[in-house]
């Protein structure tokens, strides 16, 4: 059914006020009608006993129905009018949310007198806040990722140019110049995989299942066996069962964690890992040894494409790491906590719900 075909709430709150108006005002029409009915004649003004009596059951049955007519006619406009009065703040509402846009949102409208249009504007008004957080963080990824891709384009577009104008270049020339496109393609693969993963993990899960932290954990670290070298790996893996994820997302939440303890870490630094059970949550946590992270740098190194220095491997950070991190863990509903370490470096830990 159709919008405009469905039944106005304004109408039948009208119809409501009438219906209500007649019953209540047939009560006492009815008490007085029956009153004056009893009697079932009545004797002319003046007229002696015995005179012939008249009938009064018509007269009394006209005028209540009259009466009653009369009480409907006059109920219905009224309440038309007090629906229409009680249901303006909803038509606002409406009216607001017609016209809301990308660029233009409603601010908080008039909450009207009634607790329920009250709680409605407010929780509509919360809607609107965090759509206006969402678009704009949507805009600032948007205008982040093109610079982020324009800027090993336009470095492969240089490469070319200069070599195409340059009479000298040789064999040897061109071999380097493809070398470094080629390291700019890389460049641009990881960026374009790591932007689907990060949209991958805002979806949500396409699978779930039982996952063993320790287990995903463990073969997640031999994969990433050789990137680690100059580094000391401690761990502690003990048994962590998820009780509901998918292992693909969870894999690439674990090998983001560990990529980013590696990268921004010191030569001969250090990267703990750890997988245990916490009562009624399965936790993994990931820290490691690095450069000083400031209090108030932590809500910032969680966005898409904010880095901090890095010394280790910094050209091949695509400063998404720790917001896929977020992603995921706001898919699996977990609990997702960033801490500086008092030495440099930061411990990751996050949460989630265990069988």
């Amino acid at each position: 059914m159709s919008a405009t075909e469905q039944p106005r709430l304004r109408t039948r709150l009208a119809l409501l006020y009438a219906t209500v108006a007649v019953v209540l005002g047939a009560v006492p029409v009815a008490v007085v009608g029956l009153a004056a009915w009893a009697g079932r004649s009545t004797h002319a003004v003046g007229a002696a006993a015995g005179a012939e009596t008249v009938s009064n059951t018509g007269p009394v049955l006209v005028a209540v129905l009259v009466g009653l007519i009369v009480v409907a006619l006059v109920a219905a406009p009224i309440g038309w009018a007090l629906a229409g009065r009680a249901l303006r703040p909803l038509r606002e509402l409406t009216s607001a949310a017609k016209g809301a846009t990308a660029d233009r949102l409603p601010e908080h409208g008039e909450p009207g007198r009634y607790a329920e249009f009250a709680d409605l504007s407010t929780a509509l008004a919360g809607l609107y806040t965090r759509l206006d957080v969402a678009y704009a963080a949507q805009r600032r990824f948007v205008a982040d990722a093109s610079h982020e891709l324009r800027t090993p384009l336009t470095a492969q577009r240089a490469l070319i140019q200069v070599t195409l104008v340059d009479p000298d270049a040789d064999a040897t020339t061109m071999r380097a110049v493809y070398e470094d496109l080629l390291r700019i393609g890389d460049q641009l693969e990881r960026l374009v995989a790591a932007l689907l993963m990060l949209a991958q993990g805002q979806q949500g899960l396409t699978a779930s299942e039982p996952v063993d932290l320790a287990m995903l954990t463990t073969e997640v670290m031999t994969a990433r066996g050789s990137a680690a070298a100059g580094l000391t790996i401690r761990t502690d893996i003990q048994s962590a069962v998820v009780a509901r994820a998918d292992p693909t997302l969870l894999a690439s939440l674990i090998g983001n964690l560990l990529d980013n303890a590696i990268r921004y870490n010191l030569d001969d630094g250090r990267v703990d890992v750890e997988t245990r059970s916490r009562g009624t949550r399965a936790v993994i946590a990931i820290s490691n040894t690095g450069p000083m992270v400031p209090e108030d740098a932590v809500d910032r190194i969680l966005r898409p494409f904010h880095r901090l220095a890095a010394p280790r491997m910094q050209s091949e950070s695509s400063g998404l790491g720790l917001a896929i991190v977020g992603a995921i863990a706001d898919s699996h509903g977990a609990d997702l906590r960033v801490m500086p370490n008092p030495d440099g470096g930061l411990t990751v830990t996050v949460s989630f719900a265990a069988t």
